[in-house]
């Protein structure tokens, strides 16, 4: 069998599409699985075990002549099933000509009639929550069953090597990843610092992002009173990240990518819900997770499944009535 897994939306996307390979391999030891996905996303995959082939389209350069140029490559495989993860058109589309056998996707996706098979896209409520990994696992029940799978990542012994290099021996250390693409999902910067101040001393604080984010980083230690707080944004590639988080004591994160990076190495996780919701399917799945939002009720949270650039009513009560004292305190 030769299977091929679509998901060519953002960094966290592509972990959460991360369990049906696992669950795949699972049940057919001996397929060959290929990954489909954006450029700069494939370093989240460098090495995985289960993987032969990870195709790797630019979005940004000759956006649609690489990728009919890529689809030409693809068809020669002649896959037995390729699998969307994604509800959109041109996932669609690349599932369509993908030339695979047998196809699978969201009955949402605008090119959904053209697929073999089409499987609902369901959001949860508060009181019945469904998570996004079980959307996609959802898309290989048929294949497989209708068993939970974790996301998973893997660093290498040389990325927790690097990971490590940047903590002294033997010192406790928390991570927190301040920033997220959408404004309305980001923990502002001065409740970070209020969150810092609640940090024993004996910990360092390493804040992580990428390198559009080590201004924000930068600004965050020049305001703190906290004596050993570092600006790591830039500084790892994704996979010594998830290891420098797996050795964490805890890593504070928003509703973003390092919240499912933690997720895929089972590191301990608080993810910080501000203008979005738990119940739309994105909470953490480590085994020592906290989940905090606003405890005052908010007639317009949640105000979009992805969040907004600025505050729709200017507010921003969503993450202003966030308390430091609903975190967790860390061990002495």
């Amino acid at each position: 069998m030769k299977f091929l897994v679509i998901q060519t939306a953002f960094i966290g996307d592509v972990v959460l599409a991360t369990p049906v390979v696992e669950k795949l391999r699972r049940f057919f030891p001996e397929a060959r699985i290929d990954f489909f996905l954006r450029k700069g996303n494939e370093k989240l995959l460098v090495g995985h075990p289960h993987l032969q082939k990870v195709w790797i389209w630019d979005k940004k350069r000759g956006k649609y002549r690489g990728l009919w140029n890529l689809l030409r490559q693809v068809r020669q495989e002649r896959y037995d099933w390729t699998i969307n993860c994604q509800r959109f058109a041109t996932s669609g589309l690349i599932t369509v000509l993908s030339g695979a056998e047998s196809t699978v996707g969201f009955q949402k996706n605008p090119f959904a009639r053209m697929f073999t098979q089409r499987v609902p896209h369901v959001f949860g409520t508060p009181a019945y929550p469904v998570h996004e990994v079980e959307r996609n696992l959802g898309l290989i029940t048929h294949l497989t069953d209708d068993s939970f799978e974790m996301p998973r990542l893997r660093p290498s012994a040389a990325d927790a090597g690097k990971a490590l290099t940047l903590v002294p021996a033997g010192r406790r250390f928390v991570c927190i990843a301040p920033t997220s693409v959408w404004f309305t999902k980001q923990f502002p910067a001065h409740k970070w610092l209020e969150l810092i101040r609640r940090i024993p001393y004996d910990y360092a604080v390493l804040l992580l992002g990428g390198p559009d984010d080590a201004e924000v980083c930068d600004g965050i230690i020049r305001e703190t009173e906290h004596p050993d707080v570092r600006n790591l944004a830039g500084c790892l590639s994704f996979l010594e990240s998830a290891a420098l988080m797996r050795d964490a004591t805890m890593n504070y994160v928003n509703d973003s990518a390092p919240m499912h990076i933690a997720s895929a190495v089972d590191a301990p996780v608080t993810a910080v819900f501000c203008s979005t919701a738990p119940h739309f399917g994105f909470t953490p799945l480590s085994s020592n997770k906290f989940v905090v939002e606003s405890g005052q009720t908010l007639t317009c949270r949640p105000c979009g499944l992805h969040g907004h650039h600025a505050c729709p009513k200017g507010h921003f009560a969503c993450a202003e009535t966030i308390r430091a004292e609903q975190f967790s305190p860390l061990p002495e």
